[in-house]
């Protein structure tokens, strides 16, 4: 079937477009690098002809919260109407496990915006709910960075593998819509301040990670459960040790 990658040329959105390829199916890749941009409606209608399926992995180039709320809610308004002028019949769209929970992170709040126009469509969909990407962790230090400090906190934290979510996300896509969410995490648990000390220690990061109960994550204080999944999630394969050991020897 011929399946659109909206961001399909980004971290998840390239592993995607190589997997459902190596499936047998017509994975196209739409991004504005490929002509395609969601927020102006330039190249949609092209894109989406013919298409089944329809995965939205693209992500805002601002986390200000304005701007990324401008994005999803201009991004995807616009998608789901070329979708329904297309015909298309599943949208699936990769969303962040613990948005509904700390709705005064601006991120989370434009991620149930977006969320909220995909329930209220007429298109059938699917919403994948992950955790944190192992490719993102140096990332989220840095945002939690105090000059040498970073400072985290000791709850509960299940990062995920890209591979591990590009896998579960294709599976969904080439599924029965489920109209309704599915939670994938990683295979492991840890305490996240734990994890980071570890995890940059591992890299040769020389900052000292301070365990810290107010430390905040994009703004907000976390509680201990907001950012690992519930019951019945779907977990990966890949551990972090592995993919960390995959990562330095450049595979």
């Amino acid at each position: 079937m011929k399946i659109v990658v909206i961001g399909g040329t980004g971290l998840i959105g390239s592993k995607l477009v190589t997997r459902l390829g190596e499936h047998g199916h017509e994975a196209v890749a739409a991004a504005p690098g490929t002509g395609v941009n969601t927020l102006t409606g330039e190249g949609l209608a092209e894109a989406l002809t013919g298409a089944s399926v329809v995965i939205d992995v693209s992500n805002s180039p601002s986390f200000e919260d304005r701007a990324v709320m401008e994005f999803f809610e201009t991004s995807t308004g616009n998608l789901l109407a070329a979708e329904a002028a297309a015909g298309v019949g599943h949208h699936v769209a990769l969303s962040v496990v613990g948005t509904e929970r700390h709705p005064e992170i601006g991120y989370f709040r434009a991620k149930i915006a977006q969320e909220r126009l995909i329930e209220k469509s007429s298109i059938p969909f699917s919403l994948v709910h992950a955790t944190q990407f192992f490719e993102f962790v140096r990332s989220i230090a840095d945002t939690a960075a105090d000059g040498d400090t970073v400072r985290i906190a000791s709850v509960l934290f299940q990062p995920i593998a890209g591979d591990d979510v590009a896998r579960q996300v294709g599976r969904i896509a080439v599924g029965t819509p489920l109209n309704g969410r599915v939670e994938i995490a990683g295979p492991q648990r840890f305490r996240m301040d734990e994890f980071f000390r570890d995890a940059l220690a591992a890299m040769g990061d020389p900052r000292e990670v301070v365990t810290d109960p107010h430390a905040r994550y994009f703004g907000a204080e976390l509680t201990e459960r907001t950012l690992v999944p519930g019951d019945g999630a779907v977990l990966g394969e890949i551990t972090y040790a592995d993919w960390l050991g995959r990562t330095s020897a450049g595979g």
